[in-house]
């Protein structure tokens, strides 16, 4: 075997092992958003509290369930992932500003979901640009 081969086959090991990474770390965040949506849902605590603090009424609440849950689902779609962890780790900065400015609560939580949803959108973003290109048609 020559040393391009080798280094080709170490290449490709790689790109599977952050492949299986990510989509545990992908499989994991579904999660989290699945139970925070179904908390949004049911309009029990925090968010019943926290939402009553930002001011913007039930209907808020429930369409970030809604994006929560739509997330969720993209993550699992090879295409979509690197897309949904870009816009959750929107909806994690706007989750950490609201826990840090309006409702007092903890921001480790939103804080550790935003990075994981950064890393999944980073792994994922040559899907991104290729979904961009066919969007674009470039």
């Amino acid at each position: 075997m020559t040393t391009t081969e080798n280094k080709a086959d170490r290449t490709a090991a790689g790109g599977r092992a952050l492949s299986a990474v990510l989509w545990i770390l992908q499989v994991a965040v579904a999660g989290v958003f699945l139970m925070s949506a179904m908390g949004k849902f049911s309009n029990v605590e925090p968010a019943k509290s926290t939402f009553e603090a930002i001011g913007f009424g039930d209907w808020f609440r429930i369409l970030v369930g809604v994006l929560e849950v739509a997330g969720a689902v993209a993550l699992f779609v090879p295409r979509l992932a690197g897309l949904a962890g870009l816009a959750f780790v929107g909806l994690m900065a706007g989750a950490t500003l609201t826990e840090l400015f309006v409702s007092g609560g903890g921001v480790v939580m939103p804080l550790t979901t935003l990075v994981l949803c950064a890393v999944i959108a980073w792994g994922r973003r040559r899907s991104t640009a290729r979904l961009w290109a066919v969007l674009t048609r470039r």
